[in-house]
């Protein structure tokens, strides 16, 4: 049985994508601060917190001691808005930490399991506010880092087999990070909307999808790319 360990699963678009994995058969390992709510015997929820480094590196290690995984998919993430003036240099601290560290371990503690594989899928959820969006500095720049993470890392894991892709995500509805800044009857709400071509928010599922594709062991010739799941928002500009 194939194994994924994922991170975020406890909600949104992490969620999504653990659904979806079971629904395909995998065996799934989600590490996140909460349990992820799903009721499977497939599932196994590690709690964690993923913005401290040295405990996200200590679980990381753990589970791939018990059994490493070849499939990987980088799912947490946190908004922390904030203009440019207000911006706290320990919310970049954090986010570095949560969006590149905790990556960074998870394919470390992987990566030998891999290697004697010849095989590997690794999916980074990165945003569309990697191309920019106002009040955003510490996700913004920790999220574009992400697609540096995924090309550089394709370089160096193609001869081994392993496909390195990144997702950026524009407006996901269903998410506690969305809600936050557009609350559901907000009139926020509204005017996002006029600003996705497709005339819609995304929902979690259609992020899923993209992560599946990239997963699947057909898909070995597609590595070090950024795949943009936004309704066309990465097409021109959004602010919300």
């Amino acid at each position: 049985m194939s194994r994924v360990v994922l991170t975020g699963g406890s909600s949104g678009i992490g969620l999504a994508t653990a659904a979806a994995f079971l629904e395909a058969g995998y065996e799934v390992v989600s590490l996140a601060l909460e349990r992820c709510p799903l009721d499977s015997p497939r599932l196994r929820s590690i709690s964690v917190d993923l913005t401290d480094a040295a405990a996200t590196r200590a679980a990381a290690f753990a589970l791939a001691a018990e059994a490493p995984a070849t499939t990987l998919v980088h799912c947490a993430g946190a908004i922390r808005e904030q203009p440019l003036e207000a911006t706290d240099l320990a919310d970049l601290d954090a986010l570095a930490h949560l969006h590149l560290a905790a990556a960074i371990s998870l394919v470390q503690a992987n990566l030998e399991a891999m290697k004697a594989a010849h095989f590997g899928r690794i999916v980074l959820i990165s945003s569309r506010a990697a191309l920019g969006l106002a009040r955003r500095t510490a996700y913004s720049a920790t999220k574009a880092g992400m697609l540096g993470l995924a090309r550089t890392w394709a370089l160096e894991l193609a001869p081994h087999g392993v496909t390195v892709n990144a997702i950026a995500p524009g407006p996901i509805g269903e998410t506690r990070m969305f809600d936050e800044i557009v609350p559901p009857a907000s009139p926020k709400l509204a005017a996002a909307l006029r600003q996705v071509p497709v005339g819609r928010v995304g929902r979690p599922a259609d992020v899923a999808r993209a992560v599946l594709f990239f997963a699947d062991a057909q898909s070995s010739f597609i590595t070090g790319q950024t795949l943009f799941v936004c309704g066309g928002t990465s097409v021109g500009s959004i602010v919300y």
